[in-house]
């Protein structure tokens, strides 16, 4: 007889600094129910993140099996959940589980850095119901985001448990097919110890890249250090899972903090690794210091970029990162290209929905003064305006072409590009981090031929851009914004202190 799957989840990075996330946020990007998940993970071009497709996909493989989808529910990072719809939310995936009846395992697509208005662990909160309703001996497996907070809610309900390993994401994926192999194996009678050892380290988020030259990767080094170990003695054969997770700083829980999270047969070894490589993280902790380009020399870099002999540049707007709950509409880096006359400069995306609309009732080749957050002033997101030419309109849906929405469905709404002086800006209606090269294809615009690409985003650009750039002509820009690695430009609440980086004397006791 095949064995029944339940098949649900809750992923968004939530940015305590950043406005309340809605039901709108989740229904704009994936809000599924029952049937309509399978539809869409089996989807040419699915709306949703590939974890769960690859799941899917690697249980349709293995042989028969009976998939029994509850909930799904995806949003662009943004702030703290609104506490009434997480409410609805779990009420409505209590009832679907307890209705569907016995099942023999559960997969749960999780983030790691959710918030609700009332609750800084919705994850721990929908693993520790779920748990209850199917019972102790139902093997439980979870994937999160590198980026997850790991509380001990959001361990002990579970029996596997499996983070991202690359930064950028490309490996969602594959995520998803290594926790199908896994429940596969716990279903067949293995049991597990899950191991959790947490640093007082809260990682800025432009130093977890992985991939990289050593210099830059202290984070990708204890990755590929767990896994090396795992394939060694004592741990080959015996550890099934090791996830280096380290954290979102803009949460600000108690439980932030790099993670080492080991799965194994044995607990003796899975608390052995995690120590090893705890211990590991914090001989890097010195490295855990970002360092970003000022805005003035960023300017000084654009003026000579792609002249005489030297190469084009991308500025990470990292600040303003809507990949991290940043708005993606500031215009510090914009109007300073603006203001030195930069000229061949690609800026993307930036988010104003009036300013959009307004393009789309002028047409393609209307002249027009061009003004920016008209609506969404804030601290941060303050009016510009320059004179613009309406070159290119779009209706909003592509399909991603590389990095982390590689073969997804991405809605940007409606949406333009600008020519603003010799620099063209594309403008969108539904936020996204600028982290694929179609969000400036579409318009027809050729990102090789530009001198300076401007994006909005922290490091999801480089799996998307990585064709047009090398590490070197990646430019990280010190601006203000709700994401900016600089932590110490935030009244943290709640994060235990003393923290790596945040404080000078920070001691950390093995035992």
């Amino acid at each position: 007889m095949s064995k029944r799957i339940a098949l649900l989840g809750f992923s968004i990075e939530c940015n305590r600094f950043a406005p309340v996330a809605t039901e709108h946020d989740f229904a704009a990007k994936t809000l599924l129910h029952g049937s309509a998940i399978m539809d869409d993970a089996r989807a040419a071009a699915p709306r949703m993140l590939a974890e769960l497709p690859g799941f899917v996909a690697a249980m349709d493989t293995a042989g028969p099996w009976t998939p029994v989808p509850i909930a799904l529910a995806m949003a662009e990072p943004n702030g703290p959940v609104e506490s009434g719809f997480f409410r609805r939310f779990i009420a409505d995936l209590q009832t679907r589980l307890a209705a569907a009846g016995p099942v023999d395992g559960v997969y749960c697509v999780m983030h790691g850095a959710g918030l609700v208005e009332h609750d800084d662990d919705p994850e721990g909160t929908i693993q520790t119901l779920v748990r209850h309703i199917v019972g102790p001996n139902v093997p439980i497996v979870a994937t999160y985001d590198l980026h997850g907070n790991i509380s001990d809610a959001d361990i002990d309900t579970i029996d596997g448990f499996i983070g991202y390993r690359t930064n950028p994401h490309m490996d969602m994926r594959a995520c998803g097919t290594e926790a199908a192999h896994l429940l596969t194996r716990l279903l067949a009678g293995t049991k597990t110890h899950i191991a959790k050892i947490r640093l007082p380290i809260v990682p800025p988020t432009v130093t977890m890249l992985t991939g990289l030259d050593a210099h830059h990767r202290p984070y990708g080094e204890l990755i590929d250090l767990g896994q090396a170990r795992m394939r060694e003695a004592p741990y080959d054969g015996v550890v099934l899972n090791v996830s280096v997770m380290g954290g979102f700083a803009f949460a600000d829980t108690p439980f932030n903090g790099l993670t080492a999270v080991v799965t194994a047969t044995d607990a003796a070894a899975a608390r052995g690794l995690a120590m090893e490589l705890a211990q590991a993280g914090w001989d890097r902790r010195t490295r855990f210091h970002p360092s970003l380009t000022s805005l003035p020399d960023a300017i000084a870099l654009a003026r000579s970029a792609g002249h005489a002999g030297k190469p084009a540049l991308v500025f990470a707007d990292v600040a303003d990162n809507p990949g991290g709950g940043g708005r993606g509409n500031t215009m510090f880096l914009l109007e300073a290209l603006h203001s030195a006359g930069i000229t061949g400069a690609l800026v993307g995306v930036i988010n104003d929905p009036e300013l959009a609309a307004e393009a789309h009732s002028l047409g393609e080749g209307a002249r027009f003064t061009a003004r920016f957050n008209r609506v969404s002033v804030s601290a941060f997101s303050k009016p510009f305006h320059a004179p613009a030419i309406i070159r290119r309109l779009h209706p909003g849906p592509v399909t991603g072409r590389r990095g982390i929405f590689a073969g997804n469905r991405v809605d940007l709404g409606p949406s333009v590009a600008l020519d603003l002086d010799g620099i063209t800006v594309v403008v969108i209606s539904n936020r996204v981090q600028c982290a694929d090269p179609v969000f400036f294809e579409a318009f027809g615009l050729d990102i090789a031929a530009a001198r300076v690409v401007h994006v909005k985003s922290r490091g999801h650009f480089r799996g998307g851009f990585d064709e047009f750039f090398a590490h070197d002509q990646v430019i990280e820009v010190d601006t203000p914004g709700l994401t900016s690695p600089l932590l110490h430009h935030f009244a943290w609440q709640h994060l235990p202190r003393p923290v790596v980086p945040l404080d000078p004397h920070v001691v950390w006791n093995p035992s």
